[in-house]
């Protein structure tokens, strides 16, 4: 994107939207400015987000403001152990036609939806998760041997609760890995709490409006791909995830005894793709490197696994990362 009169409408078209975004947000959202921020970033990118946090965080009424802020459908499926994948994906069901004969058609599930809030994935088995994992990666769904794709954009928006791990499936690596980031919602401050408290038991929340469409969406995903990013921060990007891989050259001294499983190059496209769509919301036609330090801990706590040893010396995976942070050297 070389500089000029077009590079700056589309800036300005990023930096405006973001504006229009937190504004009609906040009419139902009050504080996790770092977890909009993530968010956005990753439906620009056009990935899906993992949201671990307790419970009453407002996670899904969250998801369901941005949806209706760029007027997307949307789709809230509850995993439960007992969900089988024709409650996603949807069957075939036998029907009878015009002409008196029956006939097969297929009906739907809710995951054809624009953004998916895939509700407490890791309790609903492997199975069932299998059937999610098609729809994330390629963007379609399989029935009957016939492909069904899904409609454009898709963003899928799983949540985890950190606590009750009774009667859980934990999320296998690989789709864990499907993930561009791993978002966690804390507790709010005292100060927001107490706005979120008056707010909500005062008065009726402004209706959100919506703001842009799903071509939007998909103008905006497109936009990111073409901001430039110089190689020796690309470089830097791939060098941090590097760091993380346990027994290779480029691994840190640390990273034997504290990495059980490094990160793979998905990381490293993570890094660079979102650190453009971060860029652009900031107002930058190029990439820093400060964004790529600022994802890190979403784009890669949830693809570094820490040893038991790290465990049991009560280092958790966000020392870990900012220890990587602190020692690979920047450009």
């Amino acid at each position: 994107m070389s500089a000029s009169t077009t590079e700056v409408n589309l800036i300005d078209k990023i930096q405006d939207a973001r504006q229009k975004i937190l504004a009609e947000l906040s009419k139902a959202i009050i504080g996790q400015q770092e977890v909009i921020e993530q968010l956005m970033i990753s439906l620009f990118a056009g990935g899906h987000c993992l949201i671990t946090g307790p419970p009453g965080l407002a996670k899904t009424l969250l998801v369901s403001s941005v949806a209706q802020v760029f007027d997307l459908k949307f789709n809230r499926i509850q995993f439960t152990p007992d969900l089988m994948p024709v409650d996603i994906v949807g069957t075939e069901i036998l029907q009878e036609a015009t002409d008196g004969h029956r006939e097969l058609s297929f009906v739907k599930g809710p995951v054809f939806a624009n953004v998916i809030l895939a509700d407490e994935i890791n309790r609903t088995p492997p199975k069932t998760q299998a059937a999610m994992l098609e729809a994330m990666q390629e963007h379609q769904v399989t029935a009957a041997g016939i492909r069904h794709p899904l409609p454009e954009p898709f963003f899928v928006l799983a949540t985890q609760n950190p606590i009750e791990m009774e009667g859980t499936y934990p999320l296998p690596e690989a789709q864990l890995d499907r993930f561009l980031f791993n978002v966690v919602i804390d507790y709010l401050s005292p100060e927001d709490e107490l706005a979120v408290v008056l707010q909500t038991t005062s008065r009726k929340s402004e209706p959100i409006e919506s703001l842009f469409t799903a071509q939007d969406v998909l103008e905006f995903q497109s936009i990111v791909r073409q901001v430039p990013i110089a190689e020796p921060i690309a470089e830097y990007a791939v060098r941090l995830v590097a760091a993380t891989r346990p027994g290779t050259e480029h691994a840190l001294d640390f990273a034997d005894d504290l990495i059980g499983w490094g990160a793979g190059t998905r990381a490293s496209q993570t890094l660079v793709l979102c650190a453009k769509a971060r860029a652009l919301l900031n107002g930058r036609s190029h990439v820093q490197t400060e964004d790529i330090v600022a994802l890190a801990k979403p784009a890669l706590r949830h693809r570094v696994l820490p040893t038991y040893k790290a465990e049991a010396e009560g280092i958790d995976i966000e020392q870990i990362i900012e220890r990587l942070i602190e020692t690979v050297p920047q450009p």
